[in-house]
């Protein structure tokens, strides 16, 4: 379940260097000598810990000539708070508010009777819900080969690697070294 990868990422900025890592890295982009300097600790510390925030996807790097440069994912970061702020209130609560009504419609219009989906939806809600219809013959905490994945999705759409593709987009799968696993819903979106 990506439960645990929610977990392993606070686990990963809940050390003291890290959250300090993560501070100095808010507004600017630095080498690891800078960030021992800035820290007081040697250049081994500062890789042991930058890699424990790349392994969560909060640091990336970037090469100038013979130096790495480090600098914060933002974006990994406010999808986690997002994700923890909503975390328990149950439901798909990132994704868009919609009446049961109005789902419905969306389903009947992009799907045909045999469950076959017509078209993608250009529109980001309408497509949320059929992403939403789609994960729902996919188990929480099975983890898929792509193999699995695609076989899954060609019964609903010919091209199913742009529906695996939106399924990590949108973040309803998460994929690792081609292995996909569902994420809670309170990661969709």
């Amino acid at each position: 379940m990506q439960f645990n990868r929610m977990i392993a990422f606070y686990k990963a900025i809940g050390d003291p260097t890290r959250l300090r890592i993560v501070a100095l890295l808010r507004d600017q982009k630095l080498h690891g000598q800078a960030i021992a300097g800035k820290l007081g600790l040697k250049p081994p510390t500062i890789t042991h810990h930058i890699d424990k925030l790349r392994e969560v996807g909060l640091v990336k790097e970037s090469r100038v000539k013979n130096t790495i440069y480090f600098s914060l994912e933002k974006k990994v970061l406010e999808s986690q708070a997002s994700a923890l702020l909503s975390f328990g209130k149950g439901g798909l609560s990132m994704l868009p508010e919609i009446s049961e009504e109005e789902r419905m419609k969306i389903l009947d219009h992009f799907f045909n009777a045999d469950g076959k989906l017509k078209t993608i939806p250009a529109q980001r809600k309408k497509r949320m819900v059929v992403m939403a219809q789609l994960v729902k013959g996919l188990d929480f905490g099975t983890i898929y080969s792509e193999k699995e994945v695609s076989d899954y999705l060609k019964k609903f759409y010919a091209d199913y690697a742009t529906l695996r593709r939106e399924l990590i987009v949108y973040q309803f799968m998460y994929r690792k070294n081609g292995n996909y696993e569902m994420n809670p819903p309170e990661l969709w979106g």
